[in-house]
């Protein structure tokens, strides 16, 4: 038996006393509490849905919504799917047997109202409630009807949610059609508890399918709907039944010019109604019009409201019309033809008292056709891209409108409520993209966006208020899977999602109900690792190429020279997760393998080969500047990566679940060149000295440097720090090498001293890891040592030195070779003073675990800009740390690229060194800047403070909480010796307590 146990409240309460009906018990002992539990086994107070003595029959009324009939269909499928038999299926209002699944809209459905009439079912929780629903078990004592299940809604979407409760708590997924994640079979079907549904957290919850065209639009018009050719009622069926398994009630359908209007094509509109799916536009699609499809220049002129109003009127107007009795949610204002700037206006200032013109005329129109009191009416205004320095311009909102505040397209929201926002009657929600298309580039491919980050910018939303409606842009759908429904969870019921770092624990939940708990600690650690590498580079953005203007792709930045190779620890990294991911889909079970390709499988394997792609060829060409034979295996690499994106795209498409998805997957949405394949380099290699040699550090392409007798040499040694250091042993001619290293003391350690280069594929170069033996190091304050290095008649020498510190004096981050690197999570200490402080947020930042300010309400904005005032009011988290020399420095701050919570603040906090004059700094961007491009391609921003005359010994870093939402993710601070990274370096953290290398 397992347990689902939702709430702490019992159904079983009316006016604060059990309700006790003679003929009924409506919760037994076993249920007093607000759970369902299923099981194989029956007992006295289950209700068998399915067993070898007795199985249910699902009634309905038939004069309730089509909803619950298409409901009731499914739930009896997915019976059939678990237990393998086919329940009898009802319309009928009348309920004999002796067991009854009754499923039932409040005042829709005359069993359930006569039970409710006759005070044998206590509603009081849910009636007139919005999409909430109660189950409960009946025990008649009547010689016919031994026991019913009911399922009663509040409204029609609130049964449905009621029923497809039950399918998931059977073990059917939301995702059993969309990812073939198939049931647990079991040999019987028993139901215990009770359980009531709260109010949903968020009102609207919905997605926009976007960017169709290299996914569902070719699925549904070749694959799946090839009678229509394009994305018609058959596919909307599939898409509104998933939708209603997650507990979402909205769509903004496909808009592209590719795909047909929603509402052009037959049967679409109907099976929005029948499964009661609130239809509504993208923040470009006002009036409820697809405008790349259907508005036609040729014939109705420009998009122009100011030279062309009666023919956009007339536009509006016809589908106004047409929408009437359906439900819709109207997008209101006016862009251009297609995600562009609104035309006829010269600049932000000029297109308000305009769009006030339209939002009457739009008001009129729906208050004409569809109530006259328009406040009734669901409508949107979406503050998206241009339209937000609109709407700062003075844009005056009609109050019932719902306000919705969009990200950036890349997962930061860009604003949200100030005081006077959340008073407004129509309330305001979000718009998120996990998908996107545009500058500076596109991520269309596999799902990339970290789910705790979803977590803490919708987290955010929710608690400023902006609760009325969420959308999430979903692209195809696939293969967005966990993202979706986490979100739709998130906006169903929040509560979780208030534990800081709850994304980790949702994941594994997730994946623990897919795929069995034997297996799912081990899948959730390599999705949270494939999540995290993706936030610090998503696949997509491997080519460090860009879009609108669409450039060439370059070379990564990501350093093989330094910090142990940080690109190849990147490699190695995904390695490790590629390596797991393919051990695991051998022990997948054949009814699990569909689902973990899709759902697992495929993204890592696919992130992997990408950035494979980029990185070997990034080796291939700074390899061959170093004269190294090896140089042309890395290209070999590199193309092996994309040929092997094309193979799994290929079974994809063409052999996964039988051809179930034939065009569902493009490895190269858009055709864009980081999809290509990889531009390798001319390899030119200098075939002489045989065999060379390149230390850590050494970046040098002139090849000279690397043979002969020239001394070479590592970074410095010390006892805080305990390095590792890497040294490359490589061929130039096509020869066998047998080499060896000895060392000239004994504190010198090797990963391994000999070993043979050949001209095989793989073997022409290798790596020896170098350490210090410190329990066998020198009593003195300085050492020094070399390797000596041999093959073939030649001999080259590596020189070692070090330092010994007072390890009792030293304590926090330390110096390394010229710079200190800091987690901004592990701060020494932390002093709290009135205004703010710093939290800990798990699973965010490049470190995985960030520092973020939560600022209160500040009555005077103002004041945060004196750094007086911070000095004595604001709270700070305290870093120590050590330097030994003294010299100039400079400090470099990295946060996640945040946008303020609302237009009364800014994304500043305040550092100073040693207690020093305090700088203010703040990492704000407006619109799409260069900054802020490469702020979101990269997931961070940086901000630099030059620190005169460090001395040397101890010092406190300060950075001080000035605005709310500034999440820390780490520290450099440069002392003359620091090299450019990509990714985090490693802590510089005093090793006291250490006895031997990391």
């Amino acid at each position: 038996m397992y347990l689902i146990a939702l709430n702490k409240y019992s159904t079983c309460r009316g006016k604060g006393k059990f309700l006790v009906v003679a003929l009924f018990i409506q919760c037994s002992l076993m249920a007093q509490v607000n759970t369902l539990s299923v099981s194989n086994v029956q007992t006295p107070y289950a209700f068998p849905v399915a067993g070898k003595m007795a199985s249910a029959t699902f009634f309905y009324d038939s004069k309730d919504a089509a909803v619950v009939r298409i409901a009731a269909t499914a739930f009896v499928a997915d019976v059939k799917s678990v237990i393998g038999k086919q329940l009898n299926l009802s319309p009928d209002a009348a309920v004999p047997g002796e067991y009854a699944i009754v499923a039932g809209t409040i005042g829709h459905s005359s069993y359930i109202d006569d039970l409710v009439k006759n005070n044998k079912l206590n509603i009081s929780g849910i009636e007139n409630q919005w999409e909430r629903f109660s189950i409960t078990i009946l025990n008649p004592a009547t010689t016919v009807t031994k026991k019913i299940l009911i399922i009663a809604g509040s409204d029609p979407r609130g049964t449905a949610f009621g029923i497809f409760h039950l399918s998931k708590l059977i073990g059917v997924s939301p995702w059993v059609w969309w990812a073939d994640a198939l049931p647990k079979k079991m040999r019987q079907l028993f139901i215990s508890g009770s359980y009531m549904s709260a109010e949903p957290s968020v009102k609207y919850r919905g997605i926009f399918i976007n960017d169709e065209d290299w996914g569902l639009q070719p699925w549904a018009a070749k694959t799946f709907e090839p009678a229509v050719g394009d994305i018609g009622p058959k596919t909307y069926a599939k898409v509104f039944e998933l939708l209603l398994r997650l507990r979402a009630n909205l769509i903004w359908p496909a808009m592209h010019e590719c795909t047909k209007s929603f509402f052009t094509i037959a049967g679409n509109g109907k099976c929005a109604e029948d499964y009661a799916i609130i239809i509504g536009s993208s923040h470009a699609e006002p009036m409820l019009r697809s405008n790349t499809g259907e508005w036609d220049v040729k014939t109705k002129g420009d998009f122009n409201y100011v030279t062309n109003r009666d023919s956009v009127y007339k536009y509006w107007e016809d589908r106004v019309k047409e929408s009437k009795g359906i439900n819709a949610m109207y997008s209101m204002g006016m862009r251009g033809v297609h995600d562009s700037k609104m035309e006829g206006v010269k600049d932000a200032k000029d297109a308000v008292p305009l769009l006030h013109t339209i939002f009457k005329d739009q008001r009129n129109l729906l208050s004409q056709y569809i109530n006259k009191d328009v406040t009734k009416v669901p409508q949107v205004f979406t503050a998206y891209k241009e339209v937000l320095e609109i709407y700062d311009n003075g844009l005056k909102l009609p109050d019932d409108v719902t306000l919705v505040w969009p990200d950036d397209n890349y997962g930061y929201i860009q604003r949200l409520n100030n005081e006077d926002e959340t008073k407004r009657s129509g309330g305001s929600g979000v718009y998120y993209h996990a998908s996107y298309w545009g500058r500076p580039h596109d991520y269309l491919w596999i799902s990339t966006t970290n789910p705790a980050l979803i977590q803490e910018e919708m987290m955010k939303a929710f608690e400023n208020g902006s609760n009325r409606l969420w959308v999430l842009n979903v692209g195809d759908i696939k293969p967005l899977e966990y993202n979706i429904e986490m979100f739709m969870d998130m906006a169903h019921d929040a509560k979780p999602f208030k534990e800081k770092g709850y994304a980790k624990k949702h994941l594994l939940q997730w994946i623990t109900y897919l795929f069995g708990k034997g297996k799912a600690t081990n899948i959730q650690s390599l999705l949270r690792e494939y999540y995290q590498l993706a936030f610090e580079r998503r696949p997509e953005f491997m080519g460090w190429s860009q879009t609108e203007p669409t450039t060439k792709t370059n070379y990564t930045t990501f350093n093989h020279f330094f910090y142990g190779d940080e690109a190849q620890k990147r490699i190695s990294r995904y390695q490790e997760i590629e390596n797991k991911v393919k051990a695991l889909r051998k022990q997948m079970l054949p009814k699990d393998a569909a689902a973990f390709y899709q759902l697992v499988y495929y993204p890592v394997v696919g992130a992997s080969l990408m950035n494979k792609k980029f990185l070997y060829r990034d080796k291939s060409y700074l390899y061959a500047k170093q004269n190294r034979l090896s140089a042309p295996d890395y290209a070999q690499l590199s193309k092996a990566a994309y040929d092997s994106i094309i193979m799994e795209t290929d079974y994809f498409n063409d052999q996964l679940s039988g051809g179930k998805w034939k065009h569902m997957m493009s490895f190269k949405p858009r055709n864009l060149p980081v999809f290509h394949a990889p531009d390798l380099p001319q390899i030119n290699i200098t075939r002489a000295a045989t065999w060379a040699l390149a230390p850590e550090g050494m970046v040098t392409s002139d090849s000279s440097l690397l043979r002969g007798n020239d001394i070479l040499k590592l970074p410095s040694f010390d006892n805080l720090n305990r390095q590792q250091y890497f040294i490359d042993v490589f061929l130039t001619e096509n020869k066998v090498v047998d080499w060896t290293a000895t060392s000239s003391a004994p504190w010198i350690r090797l990963s391994i001293n000999s070993g043979k280069l050949s001209t095989d594929f793989g073997k022409k170069q290798m790596r020896v890891y170098v350490t210090v033996d410190w329990n066998k190091i020198p009593k003195q304050a300085t050492f020094a040592g070399h390797l000596k290095f041999e093959g073939e008649g030649k001999q080259l020498t590596v020189a070692l030195t070090g330092s010994n510190y007072n390890l009792n004096e030293v304590k926090g981050f330390v110096e390394n070779n010229g710079y200190v690197s800091m987690h901004a999570s592990h701060y020494s200490r932390q002093v709290k003073k009135p205004h703010g402080d710093w939290q800990l947020l798990p699973g965010l930042g490049y470190t995985g675990e960030a520092l973020q300010s939560n600022i209160g309400p500040v009555n005077n904005t103002a004041l945060m800009k004196d750094t007086n005032w911070i000095r004595r009011n604001s709270s700070y988290a305290e870093y120590d740390f050590y330097t030994f020399f003294t010299d100039n420095a400079a400090v470099t701050v990295f946060t996640l690229p945040t946008h303020p919570l609302n237009n009364s603040y800014s994304m500043r906090y305040a550092l100073s060194v040693d207690e020093g004059p305090l700088q203010l700094l703040d990492f704000r961007t407006f619109g799409r800047s260069e900054e802020w491009k490469q702020n979101v391609l990269s997931n961070r921003a940086s901000k630099q403070v030059p620190i005169s005359f460090l001395n040397k010994g101890k010092h406190r870093l300060r950075i001080y909480a000035v605005d709310p939402g500034v999440i820390l993710d780490a520290i450099l601070i440069d002392l003359g010796g620091l090299k450019n990274a990509y990714g985090v370096i490693k802590e510089t953290k005093a090793a006291a307590t250490r006895k031997s290398a990391d």
